[in-house]
């Protein structure tokens, strides 16, 4: 069975490595690269103008080139996870897995380096030698003893941090969850008895951080494959293990367990029974770190001693003491401040912040990515989870904080206060729940058309966009106003070279427009004078055109004015057709500080239909999905549970019977309240047994009066940041903004419009 299962396991891995195309990671340019301009840019002449600033002031490389947040990941494969030596190119899977990982939970570029070189000292020199190109290194997975000196020679002549995660990163995750262990069981760290088992690099450097934390040397027993490592031993010693000998008798585990408060297990499977466990000292710390198989499992562990406190390295149990807890945001704050080194200060702030984020109270992101767990502080919640995405915001800023406090910071932050909302906002917000989009919007490159182009928050969203997506913006309005506006925003971009320009004033597709529009609407009262008119002045509807005529995929409009004016024009020109596409309704996310919220239809329909609600209930459970979020949909109502025989109950019980009417695959529940919809309580005490669980995510109101005033309130009053409102309905083609959208505002919509409609699910 273990061996079917391992094949099971196999294939789905190998293939994940394998497709859509090899590897996990690829290199992405960050500035256009389109035309003759960008190239002089990027290369010869202009690349001259950054090498001489450099040349004069090397910390300024940090300023023109991406060394600032670049890290290198550093391994001879000659300890590769549990597999042992395999060598270098058999262990890249893994640094590019560790690569990911910074990409991912901190947002830091990384290369992975694997070097064919088994003598440490000749390592070290290839990795000093990448200096220039990094602003840190982490060594990974490289054997003991090797490890220690590859470190300590690379820390001695390197200016830039130096990290072994193997052992420091392990190091301070255990130190945060044996902080709060100590807090749970009521002891100190200067009281307590270790027993460890384990004497390779992660074990050191485990026993080293614990004596910085305040245990004391004499406290500290430590035993390996030989037994007790005592004084006198010369069966597979080493300096670091020699620093932890103690003068006795004793020679074996089971003779120095009794008493233990803590046991430190990076060793191997079974190593520690359940008779060493009820001779340790009452209220025991075991934590059992071996993988995929702990010393000692945890069911095992609660039959002897049901008030131990338990922590392994496993996901599957509470208390996974797992590196991507330390290392990306520990990496963060120094590469933010230019630290030279990674110190013993910056260690413990990690470990402070880390253990102070699990006393905190949850986040509903952490809450909702590991739901049906419990996430108290307590004996089962040590450490926070590594998708808590306050880890950014609380780690790095302390680590960045010791860093300038310790001396270390080559360019000190001026407001650390600033630098973690900085950080905070980058994952709170926008950035976290728009990731998904982006990642989808990815996949292909898409021509985003904007009606209001002068406006500078459209400049900066093209700019970004150019920065940060694989879409090509194009802009309707005049070129010396567009030109004028970038100058002034400080915007190094030229139009009709960074991007398209239609203006509307003199476009030499001005017939095609005109007589396309008249055309569509030709029939609906328009003559041709009409269509030359609007061809001249309606942005909108010019946007609108060149989306029908495929110059463009979709198109963003809104940015002022009024939202029906617009829609108007988007409906008459890209609704109806073989697709039947038409407005369905606006879904507009709320991006608050306890989770995101979706609230429809907050512009389309006034006073929706039965069917016309059933409609926005499905447009927006595909959207949310987007997202990467389940989508839980409550159709709120003045009337609650059929208590109220009124216009919005009975309309909003009709499109629940339409819902009802045939499968679907996603939950949804009404007619209710908002609070019956957000309190769990309040609802279970209203109607026991919804179709859902939780707060809802999604609501959908029975007029635009009531979500639009939601939306607003939601905005001003509780600091809602709102991504969209999304235009359902439509296939994508078209999407109208509220006047109040900002610049981010605009780069995130043109995510969501750039997506394919494959994607839509």
């Amino acid at each position: 069975m273990a061996e079917d299962t391992s094949k099971n396991a196999r294939h789905p891995a190998l293939d994940y490595h394998e497709y859509p195309k090899p590897g996990k990671l690829e290199i992405r340019a960050t500035k256009p690269m389109a035309n003759g301009r960008d190239l002089s840019l990027a290369y010869s002449p202009g690349v001259a103008e950054a090498c001489l600033e450099i040349k004069d002031d090397p910390v300024t490389a940090s300023k023109y080139t991406a060394r600032g947040n670049l890290v290198a990941v550093v391994s001879n494969g000659s300890a590769v996870l549990g597999l042992g030596n395999i060598g270098a190119l058999a262990s890249k899977p893994v640094m590019e897995g560790k690569a990911v990982l910074f990409k991912k939970f901190a947002n830091i570029d990384c290369f992975d380096i694997e070097v064919n070189e088994s003598d440490p000292e000749k390592l070290a020199d290839i990795v000093c030698a990448l200096e220039p190109t990094f602003g840190a290194i982490n060594l990974e997975d490289i054997k003991a003893p090797d490890c220690f000196i590859v470190e300590q020679l690379c820390r001695e002549r390197m200016n830039i941090p130096v990290f072994h995660d193997d052992q420091h990163g392990t190091a301070i995750v255990v130190g945060a969850a044996a902080t709060n262990a100590l807090r749970v069981a009521g002891k100190a760290f200067e009281d307590i008895k270790v027993v460890s088992t384990g004497g390779g690099a992660a074990g050191i450097a485990c026993l080293n951080m614990l004596l910085k934390l305040g245990v004391k040397r004499e406290n500290v027993w430590l035993c390996d494959i030989d037994g007790l490592v005592y004084e006198g031993r010369e069966a597979s010693m080493n300096p670091q293990k020699a620093a932890y000998a103690q003068k006795t008798d004793l020679r074996t585990l089971d003779d120095v367990i009794a008493g233990a408060d803590l046991f430190l297990g990076l060793s191997g499977p079974g190593v520690l029974k359940q008779e060493h466990i009820t001779k340790m000292a009452d209220r025991p710390i075991i934590f059992a770190l071996a993988n995929p198989t702990p010393e000692i499992m945890p069911d095992l562990v609660r039959e002897v001693a049901p008030d131990a406190i338990m922590a392994t390295g496993r996901s599957d149990y509470p208390n996974q003491v797992n590196n991507v807890l330390c290392f990306p945001f520990i990496f963060r704050g120094a590469l933010d401040v230019g630290a030279t080194e990674i110190n013993d200060e910056m260690q413990i702030a990690c470990i402070e912040g880390i253990a102070a984020l699990a006393r905190a109270t949850t986040s509903a992101e952490a809450a909702a990515a590991y739901k049906g767990e419990q996430l108290t502080f307590g004996a089962d919640y040590l450490i926070p989870k590594p998708f808590d995405p306050r880890l950014m915001g609380v780690v790095a800023s302390s680590v960045a904080k010791a860093a300038m406090e310790s001396g270390v910071a080559a360019r000190p932050l001026p407001g650390l206060a600033e630098y973690k909302d900085r950080l905070d906002r980058s994952v709170f917000r926008s950035a976290l729940i728009m990731r998904p989009v982006f990642e989808a919007a990815a996949t292909a490159e898409r021509k985003i058309v904007f009606a209001e182009g002068e406006d500078e928050r459209v400049l900066r969203a093209a700019n970004a966009m150019l920065e940060e997506t694989t879409d090509a913006p194009i802009l309707i309005g005049r070129p010396e106003v567009i030109e004028t506006r970038l100058a002034r925003a400080g915007l190094p971009l030229k139009p009709g070279t960074d991007f398209e320009v239609v203006n509307p004033e003199n476009d030499p597709r001005y017939r095609d427009y005109w007589e396309t529009y008249h055309a569509i609407m030709a029939r609906r009262g328009v003559t041709p004078d009409i269509a030359r008119a609007v061809m001249r002045t309606n942005t909108t509807a010019i946007g609108g055109i060149m989306v029908h005529r495929g110059e463009a995929d979709s198109l963003i409009c809104g940015t002022f004015g009024q939202y029906l004016w617009h829609l108007k024009y988007v409906q008459e020109i890209l609704g109806g057709g073989a697709e039947k596409y038409h407005p369905v309704g606006a879904l507009s996310l709320m991006i608050l500080q306890d989770g995101p919220l979706f609230i429809a239809d907050t512009h389309v329909h006034p006073e929706p239909t039965a069917e016309q609600i059933a409609e926005s209930v499905c447009g927006a459970a595909r959207h949310v999905k987007r997202f990467g979020l389940t989508p839980k949909v409550a159709l709120c109502s003045y009337s609650q549970f059929g208590n109220l025989d009124c216009d919005t109950g009975r309309r909003m019980r009709g499109a629940l019977d339409i819902l009802d009417s045939e499968a679907r695959s996603f939950a949804y529940e009404g007619e209710m309240h908002v609070d019956s919809a957000l309190d769990v309580d309040v609802r279970e005490r209203m109607f026991p047994g919804a179709r859902f669980e939780g707060p809802a995510n999604v609501l959908v109101f029975a007029n635009t009066d009531a979500a639009s005033g939601v939306r607003n309130m939601l905005k001003m009053k509780a600091g809602g940041l709102e991504v969209g409102p999304i235009l359902m309905g439509m296939g994508n083609r078209a999407h109208v903004v509220t006047p109040s959208i900002t610049a981010r505002g605009l780069l995130n919509m043109s995510a969501i419009a750039g997506t394919p409609v494959a994607h839509y699910g």
